[in-house]
């Protein structure tokens, strides 16, 4: 199979796992990771094939989506294994994508370049207009509030609280995890689209509390 063939099955396979999804993961978000990840390589000279794939793949195997981590490993494992003969391949992408989740901002650093290229796409989608919007859409389909003064964004690992949707606010997730997405970024491309896309949330944040306390004494 060629490179090009490849890189079509796996966007129809996203397509059809994610195309119904409601929460922030489907197949748009995907493809903007794949283009925002197929950019930073060429800027940093990693492998665009590995990245694209492993960019169209990477919320296929996500835990939000499926019954656990590992079932959404295996299912990509087994795509992987019935289209992509290359073993070295296969294994890098599954490392890639088994490896690049936020796990609030403690996780294992990625060892190749191409899964610094591919996680640093993924968290881009997080910041700006489009992760703001992310964010809102992600938290009201899970029942969580806009925000709410009186509960605090948490300290801890966001694991726990990304999970439990029944706590915390849109708002919050921008102290537990948006905010520290661009110091967490691997490429020097990638640090460089992160910054204006920090400000623009810095300047929401501005603008909502001025909104939200308008008036009030």
């Amino acid at each position: 199979m060629d490179h090009i063939q490849l890189i079509t099955e796996a966007e129809n396979f996203a397509k059809e796992q994610l195309g119904l999804d409601t929460t922030g993961h489907d197949w748009f978000h995907t493809n903007r990771v794949r283009n925002t990840a197929a950019l930073i390589a060429g800027m940093e000279g990693a492998n665009v094939v590995i990245c694209t794939i492993a960019a169209l793949l990477h919320d296929v195997a996500d835990e939000k989506l499926n019954p656990s981590k590992e079932a959404g490993l295996l299912k990509v494992h087994t795509w992987l294994a019935a289209h992509l003969p290359d073993e070295a391949a296969n294994k890098q992408i599954m490392e890639i994508i088994s490896t690049m989740s936020f796990s609030g901002g403690g996780g294992a650093p990625m060892s190749t370049l191409e899964g610094q290229v591919v996680q640093d796409a993924d968290r881009l989608d997080a910041l700006g207009a489009i992760g703001i919007t992310r964010t809102m859409v992600f938290s009201g389909a899970k029942g969580r509030p806009v925000y709410d003064p009186e509960i605090p964004p948490r300290d801890e690992s966001l694991k726990e609280e990304y999970r439990n949707y029944s706590k915390g606010t849109a708002v919050n997730h921008f102290y537990e995890k948006l905010l520290k997405l661009k110091d967490l970024m691997n490429t020097s491309y990638g640090k460089q689209l992160a910054e204006e896309r920090h400000q623009f949330m810095l300047i929401f944040l501005e603008q909502f509390y001025k909104e939200w306390n308008q008036g009030a004494e």
